[in-house]
């Protein structure tokens, strides 16, 4: 069988995307990308997969195509702990994600925010950042961490490997390493090559996504595919829950 690379990470309008599920596989087709929806499920984002009967409507919905039928939840938002088995089980994999994260007085700041919070220095919110991370990497079974080095707007403006310290990066690698979750490789929030690097190098698997929302976002892997090869990363070693399995327990 011919391989062809997995956009683990790509939304359809169940939540924030503008394709249909079909136009989602449609489009992955065309460019050669084995397809996956994972969108939002989460009470605190835009989507309509907010609430056990809407998670089942929305399985209900993907189980009519070929396609990954994942999911990205909020690792600040509780519904992911709501799941029963049985529903977990009907996911190929399922995504983390810090689009909050827990400051050191312990409330939660949206990483979409503007503007950083009152007091916080840059280095101040990567401490955090990564103290999110591993807090997350122990707490969620899940199979990837989506765009890991999302940050607010103004961090995006600054010198990524002087933003991270390498002791931050050493970290994270530790952190999903030990709770087996993949890396991914964000075509939209792109991670900066030493930290991929490390996170290859340290025994990570890494995962290609598109995070893709538009028809033109969507099954656009190119780049992180390139980075991949780049960097040594044999095609087979990267990321598909049908071949390294999932914590969902679909495969098992």
């Amino acid at each position: 069988m011919t391989w062809l690379p997995t956009d683990c990470h790509a939304h359809s309008r169940h939540s924030d995307g503008a394709l249909t599920v079909a136009d989602v596989v449609a489009k992955a087709a065309s460019v050669g990308v084995r397809p996956s929806v994972s969108d939002h499920i989460s009470r605190d984002a835009p989507t309509t997969v907010d609430s056990l009967p809407e998670i089942d409507a929305y399985l209900t919905d993907l189980e009519r195509f070929d396609v990954l039928r994942g999911g990205e939840f909020c690792w600040h938002d509780a519904l992911w702990r709501e799941l029963p088995p049985a529903l977990v089980r009907r996911f190929t994999h399922r995504l983390g994600s810090l689009h909050s994260i827990r400051l050191a007085d312990g409330s939660w700041f949206r990483a979409f925010n503007p503007s950083l919070p009152r007091g916080v220095r840059p280095a101040d919110y990567i401490e955090v950042h990564v103290s999110s991370l591993e807090a997350l990497a122990a707490d969620m079974p899940v199979d990837i961490l989506s765009h890991p080095t999302l940050v607010p707007p103004p961090l995006r403006e600054l010198d990524p490997e002087s933003l991270w310290t390498e002791a931050h990066e050493e970290r994270a690698v530790r952190a999903l390493r030990h709770a087996g979750i993949a890396f991914e490789l964000s075509a939209r929030y792109v991670p900066h090559e030493r930290l991929v690097r490390r996170m290859i190098d340290g025994g990570v698997r890494i995962a290609l996504g598109s995070d893709g929302h538009s028809r033109e976002q969507v099954a656009h892997i190119v780049t992180p595919l390139a980075t991949t090869r780049r960097l040594g990363v044999p095609d087979a070693e990267l990321y598909d829950p049908a071949v390294h399995g999932s914590k969902t327990g679909y495969y098992a």
